[in-house]
């Protein structure tokens, strides 16, 4: 629930601020090329399927 409601405040974000959209992009263009930020997403995103299969 808590995931829809962020999504729908950065959906009304963006089309009551139109600037807003190429800034968004702007900044995760910035953070997809650092390559801490990108590992540590990765990592993040993997934890539970590792941790699942080796509980298992």
């Amino acid at each position: 629930m808590r995931w829809l409601i962020l999504g729908a405040l950065l959906g009304l974000l963006l089309a009551c601020w139109p600037a807003a959209l190429p800034l968004a992009a702007a900044t995760l263009a910035h953070l997809a090329a650092q390559p801490a930020v990108l590992a540590f997403v990765l990592g993040v995103l993997a934890r539970p399927v590792i941790t699942r299969r080796w509980t298992a």
